[in-house]
Formats: C-alpha cells, sequence, structure tokens
C-alpha cells in the first residue's frame, strides 16, 4: 500500500506498535518485560563505584546504575528516569535528569524556561505557541519545550497536553521521599506512536491488523540475517558479544561505481535495520570496495539517514582497513532476544 501507515496491534499477546511506509516496515515497537525507558523510580542510592563517579540504584525492578553523580550519599533516596535497556547482566541504566515528554511537550522540572522548536520558523506560530505556554505554565517554576509536532496542531490539544504533562510532573516531583518505588512505568507502544510518529499517516487499530498489512512477514524477515538493498546490492547484519558487523555486497553489479552505489545504498538503510532489530553498541560496516574519493558522498548519506533515524549514533569514522565504525545507544532491546522472550511466553 502506498502511503504512511501506523498499525497498532497485539504481537503475540504483547502490545505492539509498527510504522509502514508504501509496504516497507520503517519502526517496529513490541513490548517486554524490562523496565521501559522513560520509566521513573524514587530509587535509593546503594554503594558508589570509585573510579566512574557513579553510584548503584535500589529499584523495585532491581539495580540501576547512575553516571556522574556527586553529593550523594548511600541510603538517600533520589528520583531516577530509565534512559534505555540494559545489556544482559548490567544494571538499569538512569538518569537524575527526569523529562515529562508528550506529543507536544516536554516538561523540565530542572530546567526553567520556555522553548520551541527550532523546526517552528514561522514567526505567527511561534507567537502563538509561547502565548499558549505563558498561560498554562503560568506561575510555574519549571521548564517547558514545546515540540516540532506542534506546527499545525489545535491550540487546545496543545494546551490539554502541557497541563497533563506539568500535572504529572509536579505529582512526581512531589513524591521524592520514600523507599524504592515505580513511580511511572513508562509509555508502551501504542503510546510512544502517538507521542512520536507525528507525521500525518494513516492510522489502524483493528485486531489482525498486523497480518493484514504485512507487519508478520516483515518481522519474519528480520529474523534473517540477510537484507536487500537498493540497485540489486545486500548487506548482512550480523551481532556478536562485541560488536554488530554488517557486511556489505554489491550483487551482480560488475561496474566501476559498483562499490560506491552499494555503500550509498547501505548507508541510506543501516539505521533502519539498526532500529528495526533493536541493535546498538559498537557498529562495524565491511564496506564494499570504492575510491577513497567516494567517502564523503557516503557519510553524508550515511550522516543523514542518522539525523532522521533519531536515536544517539557516534559516526567515528574509517579504520585503517576500510571499515567504517559507529556507537550507538542502545535505546532498545535485541528483536531476536525480545521474540525469544515471547517465544517463551513471558506475555504481559
Amino acid at each position: 500500500m502506498k502511503g504512511r501507515m501506523i498499525v497498532l496491534d497485539h504481537y503475540q499477546g504483547r502490545e505492539a506498535a509498527a510504522l509502514m511506509e508504501d509496504g516497507r516496515l520503517i519502526d517496529l515497537l513490541i513490548d517486554a518485560d524490562a523496565p521501559r525507558p522513560g520509566a521513573i523510580y524514587r530509587a535509593i542510592a546503594d554503594r558508589p563505584v570509585k573510579g566512574q563517579g557513579g553510584m548503584f540504584m535500589q529499584t523495585p525492578d532491581g539495580t540501576a546504575f547512575l553516571r556522574q553523580i556527586k553529593g550523594l550519599r548511600p541510603g538517600q533516596p533520589l528520583l531516577v528516569q530509565v534512559t534505555g535497556y540494559a545489556e544482559e547482566g548490567k544494571a538499569i541504566p538512569v538518569t537524575e535528569r527526569v523529562l515529562f515528554k508528550s506529543r507536544y511537550a516536554i516538561v523540565t522540572p530542572d530546567a526553567p524556561g520556555l522553548n520551541i522548536s527550532r523546526k517552528i520558523r514561522d514567526e505567527d506560530s511561534r507567537d502563538l505557541l509561547l502565548g499558549i505556554a505563558h498561560e498554562v505554565m503560568a506561575g510555574a517554576d519549571m521548564g517547558l519545550i514545546l515540540r516540532s509536532s506542534c506546527e499545525g496542531a489545535e491550540a487546545g490539544e496543545i494546551a490539554e497536553d502541557i497541563a497533563a504533562m506539568y500535572d504529572l510532573a509536579v505529582a512526581v516531583m512531589g513524591d521524592a521521599e520514600g523507599g524504592a518505588e515505580a513511580l511511572t512505568e513508562g509509555d508502551g507502544p501504542h503510546a510512544v506512536a502517538w507521542r512520536d510518529w507525528t507525521e500525518e499517516a494513516q492510522v489502524e487499530t483493528f485486531e489482525g491488523s498486523f497480518e493484514a498489512h504485512g507487519v508478520l512477514d516483515a518481522i519474519d524477515a528480520l529474523a534473517d540475517s540477510y537484507a536487500r538493498l537498493a540497485g540489486g546490492a545486500s548487506l548482512y547484519v550480523e551481532p556478536t558479544r562485541a560488536f554488530v558487523a554488517i557486511d556489505v555486497n554489491t550483487g551482480a553489479d560488475t561496474s566501476l561505481a559498483a562499490g560506491t552505489k552499494a555503500n550509498i545504498a547501505a548507508a541510506r538503510d543501516v539505521p533502519r535495520q539498526l532500529r528495526l532489530r533493536g541493535l546498538g553498541g559498537q557498529v562495524i560496516l565491511d564496506l564494499a570496495p570504492m575510491p577513497k574519493k567516494d567517502r564523503p558522498a557516503f557519510e553524508s548519506a550515511l550522516r543523514k539517514a542518522l539525523r532522521e533515524d533519531g536515536i544517539d549514533t557516534v559516526m567515528a569514522g574509517f579504520t585503517p582497513l576500510g571499515n567504517y565504525e559507529l556507537q550507538r545507544k542502545r535505546a532498545r532491546l535485541p528483536l531476536a532476544d525480545l521474540l525469544a522472550e515471547v517465544a517463551g511466553g513471558g506475555a504481559q
């Protein structure tokens, strides 16, 4: 099907959401047993980690790790927010910089001030949004960021969203004393889809919509390391214990520019492949042979794709052997682990 579509359904009994464009899977969210990113805990400081400036924290869902903390004593309660998924055998990553994020607004308790996304450039729109923000946040000592999704939205919806996030922030930030407790559980896949997939799209919510729109077939295809690229090229995505290896192949193309074309096609699709497969950490791209003069074009295509991807990724650059390295935030659970969890009967 042509166009952009958001499909909200369940996968093996778990809440799930898929973003499709022209029948192609662009993003996939499946609920997991692990604490959700965005969940907020009242955690208890346990023990410091010497040399790292961090602290292990006690939460109802297990041990968390807070980086670069000063002045925190063992036994002291602190509000923290989950920033991502923990690697196997490691503590839940958390931050003390708590944010309350919704479709239109982000309330920032520790950063006062009213800000509007730079992507909104129309001065009349910015003035209108600033007026809404001042009206709803009057007298508040917290900060507010209005997201780019506010452009074109109804003023009433924006005001309601700001008020809901502010009320939640006041309630949570005022509950900082006591034992270890989960204060919010974080957004599930359907809420995240509503919050972050804000471009105009057809929305399907009926039971069985994953099957009807090809999402199940796309998930099955992700079990294979092979992925076809534009122009007949292909790549293989193979996670190891130390890093994710991506091998780029030219296919049947034997022209002088085959390597460059395959590598640029890979650059455009690698962020999507990593996102769908839930892979992060160190990523090494074994590129097809191409002249050094074509490297800037490859990096430009990769930079653009990563900017649209939205998951923090550092472009570390070329190695002496001609491979390309990335360092990517572990913002998702590996899909293979999640599907194994689902198959093991851990449905919520």
